[in-house]
């Protein structure tokens, strides 16, 4: 009985910490979803987290600056960051990070591109999910009209898209790399790393798709987040609590059943005396007869 109440307590205490391992973890979300951006754009920049969700803020390092958080160079509310006023010295690596200053409590960093040129090029803010159809935007600063476009990857060309957009189907870990486009007569774009994440087994997501419409902040909105296999709030807790009245169940029964162990060895003797007293008792009345 012991060591089958062990070997629950065990089972429970794992199935707790490794639950706990899969707690959401922060994200930071971008809206419009893209890297890139032109001089004098906006940009909205959010710490999500359901758990705690004014517990964040916008860090990033620049050639200017290292580690600043939102206050010295946005807006800040809450947890969202608003740049209203790009410039090309925004240009960087940006991340949440925990109010209390901890580096290891942090969402994974992107990169932001803002660019004073004629051209930009709308990617996916990283990564991509491998086997997605992931659209590649060419776009000038003041275009009449869509206009044609030149892409790509790793300096080498990858093909023109006649309205400015290309559409790299069923993505792989092949697809990953610098890419960047050129509209004749306008210019070219930066360079922007497209990555490519695996895909769980499980997984129905919907293709990345990137234009030039603003994406709303939450689960249309690109993020940056660590893998997440369960929402496990609700059932660490109730983990934690099965353990406890397993723990309370344990205790309360160890001290009875030692009890009746005790009692039962204690009246082993006497019941045994008894029965020989009651066997011997018609032989010693014969004898008397």
């Amino acid at each position: 009985m012991k060591e089958a109440a062990a070997q629950r307590l065990i089972f429970l205490i794992s199935l707790l910490f490794w639950t706990s391992s899969q707690v959401l973890p922060v994200r930071l979300t971008v809206s419009p979803n893209r890297s890139q951006f032109f001089q004098y754009e906006s940009v909205t920049l959010i710490c999500e987290d359901e758990n705690r969700p004014d517990g964040w803020t916008v860090r990033r390092n620049t050639t200017r600056d290292a580690r600043t958080h939102c206050k010295g160079w946005g807006t800040a509310a809450g947890s969202t960051c608003n740049m209203t006023y790009l410039l090309e010295r925004d240009t960087g690596v940006y991340w949440c990070e925990s109010r209390s200053g901890s580096s290891s409590s942090s969402s994974s960093s992107i990169q932001l591109s803002v660019s004073g040129g004629s051209v930009i090029l709308q990617s996916p803010v990283l990564p991509v999910m491998e086997g997605d159809d992931v659209t590649l935007s060419c776009r000038a600063r003041n275009p009449t009209h869509n206009l044609p476009a030149a892409f790509y990857k790793d300096g080498s060309f990858i093909g023109d898209g006649s309205s400015g957009h290309m559409t790299l189907l069923h993505v792989n870990s092949s697809d990953e790399g610098l890419y960047k486009c050129n509209i004749r007569g306008h210019g070219e774009s930066p360079s922007s790393r497209i990555s490519v994440k695996e895909k769980p087994s499980s997984s129905s997501e919907k293709p990345t798709n990137i234009s030039d419409s603003t994406v709303p902040p939450g689960p249309g909105s690109s993020s940056v987040s660590l893998p997440v296999l369960l929402p496990s709030a609700s059932l660490c807790v109730l983990v934690l609590l099965l353990l406890l009245v397993e723990l309370v169940a344990y205790l309360y029964r160890k001290p009875k059943v030692m009890k009746e162990e005790e009692e039962r060895m204690t009246s082993l003797p006497e019941t045994s005396g008894r029965s020989r007293v009651n066997r011997r008792k018609p032989n010693q009345e014969q004898e008397m007869l």
